[in-house]
């Protein structure tokens, strides 16, 4: 698994979108597997994306890459993670598609073989 992040900005705030072992565990303790997730996401013979798969994958992501920015941060300076209403709030704003693509992007390219490296 590659380190690669994607960015999407909300409200003017660049957020970092990260796929990495803790976001991976995170879905499979949700959804018992992996494929499973992705398959509510947007699998092939999927009419409509599972809007609560969704939004649990992308606060996961988004979570993971708050809590990585904030390793570096003093306390006071730290944001918060996001919830899950705060998230579906964020997705209805800026559209499934574009969320469901940003998170496609950041999953795939993590998951690829290779050298690791970061995509923003």
């Amino acid at each position: 698994m590659k380190d690669i992040s994607g960015t999407i900005t909300y409200k003017g705030k660049d957020l970092n979108l990260v796929f990495n072992l803790n976001v991976l565990e995170e879905i499979q303790e949700e959804y018992e597997t992996f494929a499973k997730w992705c398959d509510l996401v947007g699998g092939d013979n999927r009419i409509e994306p599972d809007a609560k798969a969704v939004i649990f994958g992308f606060r996961a992501m988004v979570n993971e890459g708050i809590d990585i920015a904030n390793d570096d941060l003093p306390d006071e300076e730290k944001q918060k993670p996001m919830t899950l209403k705060q998230v579906g709030r964020m997705l209805t704003e800026i559209g499934m598609d574009t969320a469901i693509t940003q998170m496609n992007s950041v999953v795939s390219g993590s998951t690829k073989g290779g050298e690791d490296s970061k995509n923003e």
